[in-house]
């Protein structure tokens, strides 16, 4: 397998890292600013499930630990597996949330950029939220 191209999709946050990171990594927390998962998630053993238009989806999330890191895999229903990498940063008194979105095989240029900007409109939402 080749590498794939990559693109970090990241905005700023006013609110410390900490709040920020514990709010967003929590899954039951996620349908409320990750809208591919608004469908909301349900806890199967350590992982999730969720219901979309992707139809019916795996969710396992890295432990929680100290570093900010909320990195999931979604496996889909045809067997594949997709790795989010998902981190919460200090920045001053605020933060940084970065996306790491990667292009997967078969991916017009026109999707991958559509994927971006999803991600940056949630993430938007999730800078709403903690900013209130």
């Amino acid at each position: 397998m080749s590498t794939m191209t990559a693109k970090i999709v990241h905005i700023s946050i006013d609110r410390h890292w900490k709040e920020v990171y514990g709010f967003a990594g929590r899954p039951e927390n996620m349908p409320l600013w990750a809208s591919g998962l608004a469908s909301g998630l349900e806890q199967d053993g350590e992982d999730w499930i969720a219901k979309g238009t992707l139809g019916t989806v795996r969710v396992s999330f890295t432990p929680r630990n100290e570093f900010g890191v909320i990195d999931h895999t979604v496996t889909i229903e045809s067997g594949l597996k997709v790795h989010n990498a998902l981190r919460v940063v200090p920045n001053g008194d605020g933060c940084e949330v970065m996306f790491t979105l990667l292009k997967l095989p078969g991916m017009s240029d026109e999707q991958f950029a559509a994927d971006a900007a999803h991600v940056l409109k949630d993430l938007s939402t999730l800078k709403s939220l903690m900013e209130r």
